[in-house]
């Protein structure tokens, strides 16, 4: 039975490792039922390739944003480029976005100014945001009820509590699910996802980055996407094409796409 179409709503193809690759690699996606790849940017110098990447490929969906864990590359100006950008070209959402406090709070005054101001290009612009969050889901959610920020969109690879998942789905946003949940050691993400409405989720799998289970060690691929829908069908005992309709809609809705 051919799997519904899936969309990755996190990957970054068009870093190096994936360079010489991209339609053959696709050509696999498609045959897996991958249909759609969302592509988040980092930092400014790379949105010309992203956006001549995704003018190549019509599977691949664009998103432009300042990444928070490369502030020390982010200029004001790039601000205004980002606006010209996204008054331009045609793309699925502002991203990658957000505060990361892994290596603690030095940097957070930078990444917020960052984030509140691309926060307000989206709203401008309605288009949907997607966060990237270690260490600070109570301080990105206070920011976001702050702003009174009405967009929504899609929490990367989302790690928190229950209660923030919550509070994010409250906000109008969908969690990411990518390699995490192939882990069996990850209960509590495991907890929290089956204890998740049904139009709560979405698939990610950040790939190059975030192996899942079993290929430690190894580049990640979209290629890969349908077994994290195998494990997160496994955590939300769900039949697997069910749940990817699902995860289709959800997708289509959070990212405003066409679902057909």
């Amino acid at each position: 039975m051919l799997m519904p179409p899936l969309i990755d709503t996190h990957c970054h193809l068009d870093f190096p490792v994936f360079d010489g690759q991209h339609r053959a690699l696709l050509s696999r996606c498609a045959r897996l039922s991958v249909a759609r790849i969302v592509i988040p940017a980092v930092i400014a110098d790379h949105w010309p390739r992203l956006m001549q990447l995704a003018d190549m490929h019509e599977p691949l969906l664009p998103a432009l944003g300042l990444h928070p864990c490369f502030v020390e590359h982010h200029l004001p100006d790039h601000l205004l480029e980002l606006e010209s950008l996204l008054a331009e070209r045609r793309v699925c959402a502002v991203g990658e976005i957000g505060l990361d406090l892994w290596h603690g709070d030095s940097t957070l005054k930078q990444q917020s100014e960052y984030f509140e101001a691309q926060l307000a290009l989206a709203e401008r612009f309605q288009l949907p945001v997607l966060l990237h969050v270690r260490k600070a889901h109570e301080q990105t959610i206070a920011l976001l009820r702050r702003r009174s920020f009405t967009q929504g969109g899609i929490v990367h690879a989302f790690s928190g509590s229950q209660q923030q998942a919550e509070r994010y789905l409250e906000l109008g946003f969908c969690l990411g699910v990518g390699g995490g949940v192939t882990y069996p050691r990850a209960r509590k993400l495991r907890r929290t996802l089956a204890a998740m409405p049904d139009d709560a989720l979405v698939l990610e799998t950040d790939a190059p980055d975030m192996p899942l289970c079993g290929y430690q060690g190894q580049p990640n691929s979209p290629e890969k996407l349908p077994e994290v829908l195998q494990a997160l069908a496994e955590v939300c005992q769900r039949p697997a094409e069910q749940l990817a309709e699902q995860l289709w809609r959800n997708s289509c809705r959070v990212l405003r796409l066409e679902a057909a």
